[in-house]
């Protein structure tokens, strides 16, 4: 583990043929924070400093994704064992407490996995648009070709960040292939939330795809939605809050996404809380 100047540590993780880099700093409760497909520590640097001010705030990346480094695979299973090497890797250092575990879009959903096969090791859960037990797949045959030609253009895109603590190294093809497998995961989701016993918060999107009136857009915002109010019909103990944003909120909405989180948790959390009207935008049920 290196120490900087500014008291941040890093240390790395290898597991699996991969090096996971690990950063970790803050006071207050522990907390793991774990990035989404596409997006890196680097990415969610607002919402990490945010959230040091009242935790101690580890934070990592996932194979093929900003300094950790490239994989032979890229499928939900191993974006999982990387998720769980971290939380085995947080076991042996002596932590005060168990610690909150938040995800971000593919992360939710490797929180939801990870919390449901090892709920003694989590104090608590929260999700931040993902996880979402959705009654209809999002991509579908027809739709192929066009997200395809979107993470093509993505991909180009990033290319710009190569080498840089924000690459991303998946093809357009292993993303495609990581949403199709997703939606298989998310069919059978809620078997998973059964067996988690620790508390869950949500934070979603309310147009996750956008606010358009054409396209898929709205068809996409329906079903999300729909997932979440299915999900709270069965475990009604979720607490959810909407945010007027689309799937970026994470870079939108940092602010209040981490007053939130302040919210969510019992008597061993700190800081303020704030009331629902203190952050304009969202719908705190």
């Amino acid at each position: 583990m290196t120490t900087k100047p500014d008291a941040m540590r890093y240390f790395t993780i290898h597991h699996d043929g991969v090096t996971i880099p690990v950063s970790r700093n803050g006071r207050g409760r522990p907390l793991v924070l774990c990035p989404g497909l596409s997006s890196t520590q680097a990415d969610l640097h607002e919402l990490i400093e945010l959230l040091r001010r009242d935790h101690d705030v580890v934070a990592f990346d996932l194979r093929g994704h900003g300094l950790a480094s490239a994989a032979d695979r890229y499928s939900f299973e191993a974006f999982l064992s990387d998720l769980g090497a971290v939380m085995a890797e947080l076991g042996r250092l002596d932590l005060p407490s168990a610690p909150v575990l938040v995800g971000y879009s593919l992360g939710a959903d490797l929180v939801v996995h990870y919390a449901a096969e090892r709920p003694d090791t989590v104090a608590e859960v929260v999700l931040i648009d993902g996880a979402n037990p959705v009654p209809e797949p999002f991509l579908t045959e027809a739709d192929l070709p066009e997200f395809r030609a979107m993470w093509e253009d993505q991909v180009t895109a990033q290319k710009a960040a190569e080498g840089t603590e924000r690459q991303v190294l998946l093809t357009a093809q292993e993303i495609l292939d990581l949403n199709l497998e997703l939606d298989v995961v998310r069919s059978g989701i809620l078997g998973r939330y059964r067996k988690i016993d620790r508390p869950i918060s949500m934070i979603m999107s309310s147009s996750m795809a956008g606010d358009r009136d054409e396209g898929l857009a709205p068809q996409f915002n329906r079903n999300w939605r729909a997932g979440i109010e299915r999900l709270v019909r069965e475990q009604p103990h979720i607490a959810t809050s909407w945010l007027d944003a689309d799937h970026g909120l994470v870079f939108t909405h940092a602010s209040e996404i981490a007053q939130i989180i302040r919210c969510t948790q019992g008597p061993a959390g700190s800081g303020h809380c704030a009331g629902p009207g203190d952050w304009s935008d969202a719908d705190h049920r």
